[in-house]
């Protein structure tokens, strides 16, 4: 897989982990779809350093 495959994957991952974020209602789940979003932004963001 190549760099811009790579990156495309991981800005699909965090697009489905923002709709799920939206459509949860338990507290605990919301804050740990959060952290995931984070930590795949955080490692897109090194990606592309």
């Amino acid at each position: 897989m190549d760099d811009d495959e790579e990156q495309q994957e991981h800005e699909d991952q965090i697009m489905r982990y923002r709709m799920m974020e939206r459509d949860v209602t338990d507290p605990l789940a919301l804050g740990l779809l959060h952290d995931i979003v984070a930590e795949l932004e955080a490692a897109l963001r090194l990606a592309n350093e």
